[in-house]
């Protein structure tokens, strides 16, 4: 988000603009304290009180320990409201998520409600009432038993695994990196070039040898660009990373051989075309490539059954 043209949108119907704190594209920490500074001068201009609301997932359990001196919580005045997902950074399974508010005075009546079955009255803001304890024990637990420091460790050790991983990914010649050194410790990459094979083969290649690589469009005015996308948590050693390298390289030698094949058809058929040979249409060449693509790994999985 650009923090200028956001502001420039607000508007007396705007309830609140809401920052990302590390993004699920490129892990980007948006820029908090730019946008509470503009937004504090269109609220003395208008007197408006437009709040910031900010969406801190992931970057939550990051930017305390990495980057203390950023400015993005509640030292900003108009920063009302804060999310972040344990079960990301957090370090706990899957499912438990947070929100706190400033003071309690941010927090609207209209949006809590009360009940009194229980005994005694309750209010409760949540969308889910019956709910198991053991995410929020186990958050308890994790925020004891590592504390400020423990915590600071994790996060610099899945840094210092994301430049590894980065650094590897750049001798091999073949990506540029999309992703910020400073953010959510993960590493988007795009290749140099994708005429031979795309991001979403090598995805898909990346299977074969146990990875689960996501490939995606970046969203709108950015959508010509395709990445590749590996987020660093706890439990992704060095090791594992120096292995990754290792394995996206052999994807990518195993790639530059089916091409070279497909490409030769297709010159072929073009040179038919020009010598009165009917020429196939673009639907018959991409299902040649398809066909073509289908036996390469058809053919690969054959011999690695075959040798074992």
């Amino acid at each position: 988000m650009d923090p200028v043209q956001a502001v420039e949108l607000v508007d007396e119907n705007t309830i609140c603009v809401a920052a990302i704190l590390g993004s699920t594209l490129n892990g980007e920490f948006e820029d908090v304290k730019l946008l509470n500074d503009l937004l504090l001068e269109k609220n003395k201009e208008t007197g408006w009180d437009t709040p910031i609301h900010v969406d801190a997932a992931s970057g939550g359990f990051i930017a305390p320990f990495l980057y203390p001196e950023l400015e993005w919580d509640f030292r900003l005045p108009l920063v009302k409201s804060i999310n972040v997902s344990g079960h990301k950074y957090g370090l706990v399974y899957a499912g438990i998520g947070w929100v706190i508010w400033r003071s309690k005075v941010d927090l609207p009546e209209e949006l809590i409600f009360h009940i009194n079955y229980l005994g005694a009255d309750q209010p409760t803001f949540t969308l889910n009432f019956s709910k198991g304890s053991s995410q929020i024990i186990a958050q308890y637990y994790q925020l004891i038993r590592l504390g400020q420091e423990g915590y600071r460790n994790v996060m610099e050790n899945c840094r210092e695994n994301a430049m590894v991983l980065k650094e590897g990914l750049e001798k091999t010649g073949h990506f540029n990196i999309v992703s910020k050194d400073d953010g959510v410790p993960l590493v988007a990459f795009s290749l140099k070039d994708n005429s031979r094979h795309d991001e979403f083969e090598i995805s898909e290649m990346l299977r074969r040898f146990g990875w689960i690589v996501p490939a995606y469009t970046m969203p709108a005015d950015a959508q010509h660009i395709t990445v590749l996308r590996v987020v660093i948590r706890e439990d992704f050693s060095r090791t594992l990373a120096e292995r990754l390298v290792i394995d996206i390289t052999k994807v990518i030698h195993e790639l530059d051989a089916l091409p070279a094949k497909v490409k030769a058809k297709m010159s072929a058929s073009q040179e038919n075309g020009r010598n009165g040979v009917v020429k196939k249409t673009e639907m018959e060449t991409t299902r040649e490539i398809t066909e073509a693509w289908k036996k390469f790994v058809l053919a690969r999985k054959t011999n690695k059954n075959t040798i074992c």
